[in-house]
C-alpha cells in the first residue's frame, strides 16, 4: 500500500490550522500542524514531510526564514507560502527563494487542495526525471530487497542524497556498499556530473597520493605529463572512496585538508586547486578500532562520519535471501524452465553467507549452470553442499546421540572426503 503524502501545515492561527487539516485529511493526505516556525523545524527534524505549507507572518521565525532553513536541509522539499497580506513583491521574493507556490488568505478548501496536488505532482515529475537521468547515466544499479531493515536504510540514503554531507557506508564484504553510494549520487543534484570510484585497497601506496590529488609535470621521476587526479576528475560530482580504511595514514591527513578546505594540493604544484566534490566513503573495517590502533585518524573519521549508513549482513535478513535467490536464478536461467524447491530455499535461508549478496549470487549461478533437470539442487552448491551432506549423514534417533559419536562420524567423513 502506498503511503499517503505527509503535509506539514504551519500557521499561528489555530482555527486556520484545524480547518486546513480537516480539508486535506478528507482528501486522503496525512497532515501534521505546527503553530510556529520553531515548532515546524522540530517536526521536520523528526520526519521530513512531502510538502510544507507555511504562513509568512508569524511570531518568531517567519515563513520566509523557515523556507530558507528548509532549503538548506532539503532543497527538494516543496514549500507553499501563505499570507493575509497579498503582495506581488512578496510572491516574487518567495518564488526566487524556491517556493513552489503562493497562497493568499483567505483561501477556500478547493484552492488549498488544488495547490497541494499541483506541488506534489511537480515533485513526482522531478523525482521521476531524476531517476530516469540516473538510469540513463548508468550510475544507479537496482537494489533488490524485501526486509524492513533495508527499506529503512534506503529511506535514510534517499533523504540525505540531496545534501552535500559526507556519508560513511559500513558493512561486510559483499553487502552492496557501492550500490548504496551509486544510489545516493544518482538521486542527488550532482547526477549529471561524474561519479568517480576510488578503491583505496587497490592502489599502490607509492601511487596513492598522485592518484587522488594529481601531480604536475616533472613533480617526480617518470611524471612526463601533468595529471588531474581522481578528486579533480570528479569536480562538480561525487567521489566514492571504497575501503577507506586501507588509505595510508599520511594520505589521510591530506584528504582531511581537502574535505575541510575544498581544494587539493597536486604533487609539485605551487598552490592549491579549488574543487567542488561530494565525498562518500565505505569500509568493511571497524574504524573506531583502527583509530585505537593508530591506523586511522580520529579527526578524519568524524569528518567522514557526518551520516553513517550500516548495511545489515545478509544472514540477518532471511526474507531478502529468498527474494534475491529468485531474482538471481531468473537472471541466470533466462529461457530455462527451472524451479526452486522449498527445501533449497529453506537451506539457503539458514546459511551464514560470509560473502553476503555477492556469495549468494555466485551460488545461484553455480546451481543454474550445474542443473540437469527442472529443479535446482542443494548438492550443486559446491563447498556448501559438503556442509549439507555432513549434516544429513547423521540421523538423530529419538533418544538423541552423544557428542562423542557425532564428532567421530564427522571427522571420519571429513577424512574420507579428503582421502
Amino acid at each position: 500500500m502506498t503511503e499517503a503524502p505527509l503535509v506539514l501545515f504551519v500557521d499561528d492561527d489555530a482555527t486556520i490550522r484545524e480547518t486546513a487539516a480537516y480539508t486535506l485529511k478528507a482528501e486522503g493526505f496525512t497532515v501534521v500542524t505546527a503553530g510556529s516556525g520553531d515548532a515546524a523545524k522540530s517536526l521536520i527534524q523528526k520526519k521530513m514531510p512531502s510538502l510544507l505549507i507555511t504562513d509568512v507572518r508569524m511570531p518568531g521565525m517567519s515563513g520566509i526564514e523557515l523556507l530558507d532553513w528548509v532549503h538548506k536541509e532539503n532543497p527538494r522539499l516543496p514549500v507553499v507560502l501563505i499570507t493575509a497580506f497579498p503582495d506581488v513583491q512578496l510572491a516574487v521574493q518567495a518564488m526566487k527563494r524556491g517556493a513552489c507556490d503562493f497562497l493568499p488568505k483567505p483561501f477556500g478548501g478547493d484552492h488549498l487542495v488544488m495547490t497541494v496536488r499541483k506541488c506534489l505532482e511537480t515533485l513526482r515529475l522531478l523525482q521521476e526525471n531524476r531517476r530516469l537521468r540516473g538510469r540513463a547515466s548508468g550510475v544507479e544499479r537496482p537494489i533488490h530487497y524485501q526486509s524492513e531493515s533495508m527499506n529503512a536504510l534506503l529511506k535514510t540514503a534517499d533523504r540525505v542524497a540531496d545534501s552535500d554531507a559526507t556519508v560513511l557506508i559500513s558493512g561486510e564484504s559483499g553487502t552492496g556498499k557501492e550500490l548504496i553510494a551509486r544510489r545516493i549520487h544518482a538521486r542527488s543534484e550532482r547526477v549529471d556530473r561524474p561519479f568517480v570510484v576510488v578503491n583505496c585497497a587497490a592502489i599502490s601506496p607509492n601511487l596513492v597520493e598522485s592518484e587522488l590529488f594529481g601531480h604536475e609535470r616533472g613533480a617526480f621521476s617518470g611524471a612526463q605529463t601533468s595529471r588531474k587526479g581522481r578528486i579533480r576528475q570528479a569536480d562538480g560530482g561525487t567521489v566514492f572512496l571504497d575501503e577507506i580504511g586501507e588509505l595510508p595514514v599520511e594520505i589521510q591527513a591530506r584528504l582531511l585538508r581537502t574535505l575541510q578546505e575544498g581544494n587539493v594540493d597536486p604533487v609539485g604544484a605551487d598552490s592549491p586547486v579549488p574543487v567542488n566534490v561530494r565525498f562518500l566513503a565505505a569500509t568493511h573495517r571497524d574504524l573506531e578500532s583502527e583509530i585505537s590502533s593508530g591506523r586511522f585518524r580520529e579527526d578524519l573519521y568524524y569528518r567522514l562520519n557526518v551520516i553513517k549508513l550500516v548495511i545489515p549482513p545478509l544472514r540477518n535478513r532471511p526474507e531478502d535471501i529468498e527474494h534475491l535467490t529468485r531474482i538471481f536464478v531468473g537472471e541466470f536461467a533466462q529461457d530455462l524452465d527451472l524451479t526452486i524447491p522449498s527445501e533449497v530455499l529453506a537451506y539457503l535461508k539458514v546459511q551464514q553467507w560470509p560473502g553476503n549478496v555477492r556469495e549468494l549470487r555466485n551460488a545461484c549461478e553455480r546451481m543454474v549452470l550445474l542443473s540437469e533437470g527442472h529443479e535446482l539442487e542443494i548438492g550443486h552448491l559446491d563447498a556448501s553442499s559438503s556442509h549439507h551432506q555432513s549434516q544429513s549423514s547423521v540421523d538423530l534417533p529419538p533418544g538423541g546421540v552423544s557428542l562423542f559419536d557425532l564428532e567421530q562420524t564427522v571427522i571420519r567423513e571429513a577424512l574420507e572426503r579428503n582421502q
